[in-house]
């Protein structure tokens, strides 16, 4: 009795730790009693993936994420062991993606199955994408917003700063002082304005009479349109008949006359013929002068003593 006691206690022992084993390994998804395909893929980072989360292909689970460790090399990628116990022939070129299973952030590998012939085997790698986060998709759509609220809060502070410079005693003397000076303006151009007004209202009789004057003249070239025609074709004659004349010839003579005038100049100026002897031999000149100055002493001898040169007889 003692003995078979013994045995149900040992048997009821090996198998709890059996069942134990197995619970552990199945709740890491690795099923002891069932064939698995064990697949690799690296990631420079996961988001939150951990051991035991699903693998999926078009939403049906097909495996777990076994174990999660960093790669040999050193480099900071993380390679992630897939257990798949479907036997669904699998692409080499598929992708393993992780996604959002949640909106808590729960995540999950979705196998995006390829379109090549050649199928994985077990150890095989997989290519590893990360699907974007809400949080990434969120800082994405917010950054423009966030720019353009800095941009608009760094002008606000700018005007802010500006105003309080304005608002100060000193600016507000300023100001005080600008207001002044356009008020002043502004009533030097209503004198001004006034002034305009008046010299437009003077000078509407001198344009008045000056639009009187144009319209008389009007008038006067109309009426004298016939005078103004017949002056027009007397100019027109005039032209027909300069047009007509042998102008170039009257040009050419009246050339001609020049240059015996000039030849007749340039004589006279070397001394040839008579005019030509008055203007270059001053003998001649001395000659006729003393002969004036002796015509006059005999005229002044003949008024003094007529005696002289008159005699007369008494019968």
């Amino acid at each position: 009795m003692k003995k078979i006691t013994l045995i149900y206690i040992g048997a009821t022992f090996i198998l709890a730790i059996v069942i134990f084993v197995w619970g552990y390994n199945y709740l890491k998804g690795k099923d002891l009693f069932s064939k698995q395909m064990i697949l690799y893929s690296r990631y420079h980072k996961i988001d939150g993936l951990v051991t035991a989360n699903p693998v999926l292909i078009n939403g049906k689970q097909v495996g777990s994420v076994n174990r999660i460790y960093f790669a040999p090399d050193h480099s900071g990628d993380l390679i992630v062991t897939f257990l798949i116990k479907d036997r669904f022939p699998i692409p080499k070129n598929t992708i393993a993606r992780i996604v959002n299973a949640t909106l808590l952030g729960a995540k999950s590998v979705d196998l995006k199955l390829g379109n090549s012939n050649q199928y994985v085997q077990s150890g095989d790698t997989l290519k590893g994408s990360v699907e974007v986060t809400l949080k990434d998709e969120v800082s994405s759509a917010l950054a423009p917003m966030k720019a353009r609220a800095e941009r608009i809060l760094s002008s606000a502070d700018t005007l802010i700063k500006a105003m309080s410079e304005l608002l100060s005693k000193e600016t507000k003397g300023n100001l005080k002082e600008s207001f002044h000076d356009v008020a002043g303006t502004l009533h030097n151009l209503n004198v001004s304005s006034a002034e305009l007004k008046m010299m437009i209202g003077e000078s509407r009789v001198h344009v008045t009479r000056t639009l009187a004057n144009l319209d008389s003249l009007t008038g006067t070239l109309s009426s004298s349109r016939g005078d103004l025609k017949a002056t027009i074709t007397n100019l027109r004659s005039v032209s027909d008949s300069l047009s007509t004349a042998d102008i170039a010839g009257t040009i050419r003579e009246a050339k001609a006359s020049l240059e015996r005038v000039n030849r007749l100049l340039a004589k006279m100026n070397q001394g040839e013929g008579t005019i030509g002897q008055l203007m270059v031999n001053d003998s001649l000149y001395m000659e006729l002068n003393k002969s004036v100055r002796d015509l006059d002493l005999l005229l002044k001898d003949m008024k003094e003593n007529p005696h002289r040169y008159l005699k007369f007889s008494v019968f």
